[in-house]
């Protein structure tokens, strides 16, 4: 093996293991998302999981709206808005849930909405 072959294969097994930063929100929102799913269809017999995903899915909004609060970031004033937002709404409709008092489709649909956002590159709406 040359010195060439041996630097593609270092370059390849570290490309491989780097991701880009929306490739990161893109895996942790699909799995709070599938998490928050899957619990939901239980929560009858175990609401204690469903309650756990439920933070996760709120701590999730949590921290995307400490990251668009921030001022280096880069997003459009108008998309950090909407994260801020959706982030309260997120945290108002969770109280809703663990009360009995709504269903949890609307955070399923927004995260939803943002997984297909994040999938197709931030060009969908």
């Amino acid at each position: 093996m040359n010195a060439f072959s041996k630097a593609k294969n270092g370059y390849a097994q570290h490309a491989a293991t780097t991701q880009t930063d929306r490739r990161a929100e893109y895996d942790v929102i699909v799995k709070v998302t599938h998490r928050l799913r899957a619990t939901a269809q239980k929560a009858k017999t175990d609401f204690s999981k469903y309650a756990e995903a439920l933070h996760d899915n709120r701590r999730l909004w949590n921290t995307l709206a400490i990251d668009v609060s921030d001022a280096d970031n880069s997003l459009p004033q108008e998309l950090r808005a909407r994260v801020f937002y959706l982030s309260e709404f997120t945290a108002q409709h969770t109280t809703k849930i663990l009360r009995e008092k709504a269903s949890v489709m609307p955070l399923l649909e927004i995260n939803m909405a943002v997984i297909r956002g994040l999938k197709n590159g931030g060009t969908s709406t």
